[in-house]
């Protein structure tokens, strides 16, 4: 009890500990296999994904071709997803904590951040989202809104009534930080019932308007040839791979409170491919019917729900999905931003300053340029930052299954000057692992925002970039591995 006593002593005065980043205790992981599984149900229902799904319709798959693609990334992303829990459920340890092992407790800032900027990119694109569907319904009884006076300049592609919505949406997502996340409860259990019942809405509205799934499922795939399907498909797979690759990093944040590893293992497999693919199919089911009945392809539920002739019916759905997309918001994409800020300096940043710091950064990121259209949002925001968290789940398992076997000293991962200090804090090893698992995917990057020329590099260079995370995955694991083995 005393050694106890003296341990967390020990955390409490380090400068690496504070009451969000310790370990939480054996008798406080309360979390069973529902609870994993009611968790990934809740995070899956939101509209991102929904337009994740419609988005691969636009881009010319049929309904079974996207989702196949969805499972299929979903699926693969579930592996890292559970090896990575493990070290959470095992010792009780968060994200930050856990990356001090691989990383060095300072070096463990450079994939806190990495990972909290594209939470912040995330955060940029709901907070747009929500903002939109205010701006849908204002502008039913407002009309002049759209005529306000252009103020923004043009190259930010920003018209004035959605930035007026954006922001006063974006202010009141900064409230609830500063109320703090216990206010949010409320408005979750509002998104677990409304979402479900707007999908199924929405659902039986595509069966009804082209009278029953045949004409939608009938719809044929865009691609002429398979070699040109496979152009698309490969990116695309690696777009869902990275949908939830921030999740694969930072899933010790919710392991963590596990009862057991079979908890977090199977409440992970019944909770995110089902639900992901099932709300993605009606996603598919949904864009495809606004092909047929429009004439064009919707796939922004937001937009799609705004051509509904009843004003009333419109507002109300707007501002349904508005606070829905606020608690998704506040839960999914500013709890682990926040924490991983906090690891910067854990004596000065605490909770509300890192959500202060998220909300600034999601509004310089401009997020409404990231989901104007799906080339957009799949080819330069989904695969981007997938080359670059990648190769740091690589790292990770890679350290903590083969190198260190499961094995870690808690206490350790406190201390400044202790086994995970490596360096002045940094495992140059990682580092170097982690550089050179994102440079292949640089040049195809570089290319596909047009910073370059498509003929710059060799397109067998430039074609990495379509299988990004698995690319950075791979080679910083590999390399990680044999710059460690041999130093041992």
């Amino acid at each position: 009890m005393n050694n106890n006593q003296s341990i967390k002593e020990e955390w409490e005065n380090s400068s690496l500990h504070n009451e969000d980043l310790a370990p939480i205790p054996p008798n406080k992981r309360t979390w069973g296999t529902w609870n994993y599984a009611a968790l990934w149900i809740s995070m899956s229902l939101c509209i991102p994904t929904y337009m994740l799904a419609s988005s691969l319709i636009e881009g010319g798959m049929n309904w079974w071709q996207a989702i196949l693609t969805i499972f299929l990334g979903n699926t693969i992303v579930l592996v890292p997803m559970i090896l990575n829990g493990h070290a959470g459920t095992k010792y009780g340890i968060s994200f930050p904590v856990f990356a001090r092992v691989s990383f060095g407790t300072v070096g463990a800032n450079i994939p806190a951040i990495l990972r909290a900027i594209v939470a912040c990119g995330w955060f940029g694109i709901q907070t747009w989202i929500g903002g939109f569907a205010i701006y849908q319904a204002v502008r039913l009884w407002l009309p002049a809104i759209d005529n306000l006076p252009q103020i923004f300049p043009a190259s930010w592609s920003l018209a004035t009534g959605p930035a007026i919505c954006f922001f006063l949406f974006w202010l009141l997502n900064m409230y609830v930080v500063y109320l703090g996340v216990d206010s949010i409860k409320k408005l979750l259990v509002f998104k677990a019932i409304f979402l479900p019942a707007a999908a199924l809405a929405l659902l039986f509205w595509a069966i009804n308007a082209v009278d029953g799934l045949g004409p939608i499922l009938k719809t044929p795939s865009k691609f002429n040839t398979t070699a040109d399907f496979l152009h698309f498909f490969f990116p695309a797979l690696t777009g869902m791979v990275g949908f939830w690759a921030t999740l694969s990093l930072n899933i010790p944040d919710f392991t963590r409170y596990a009862k057991s590893q079979k908890a977090q293992v199977n409440g992970q497999v019944i909770g995110l491919p089902p639900s992901m693919t099932l709300f993605a199919f009606i996603g598919v089911v949904v864009t495809s019917a606004t092909t047929i009945v429009f004439g064009t392809t919707i796939w922004d539920p937001v937009i799609l729900a705004a051509k509904f002739e009843s004003k009333f019916l419109v507002s109300f759905a707007m501002i349904a999905i508005a606070i829905s997309t606020l608690a998704t918001n506040i839960a999914a994409n500013l709890v682990s931003p926040a924490n991983d800020f906090s690891h910067l300096s854990p004596k000065i940043i605490n909770f509300r300053i890192g959500g202060y710091i998220t909300g600034i950064l999601g509004v310089i990121i401009f997020p409404w340029k990231l989901i104007a259209d799906p080339s957009g949002y799949i080819f330069t925001w989904l695969i981007a930052y997938s080359s670059l968290l990648g190769p740091i789940g690589g790292i990770m398992i890679v350290d903590y299954f083969f190198i260190r076997k499961k094995e870690l000293v808690v206490k350790e991962l406190f201390n400044t000057k202790g086994i995970y200090s490596y360096t002045k804090g940094i495992n140059i090893k990682a580092i170097v692992a982690l550089v050179i698992g994102i440079l292949p995917n640089v040049p195809g990057f570089f290319v596909t925002i047009k910073l370059l020329p498509e003929n710059y590099f060799p397109s067998v260079i430039t074609h990495l970039y379509n299988y990004a995370w698995f690319v950075g995955f791979i080679v910083s694991g590999v390399v990680y591995l044999m710059i460690s083995r041999k130093e041992n």
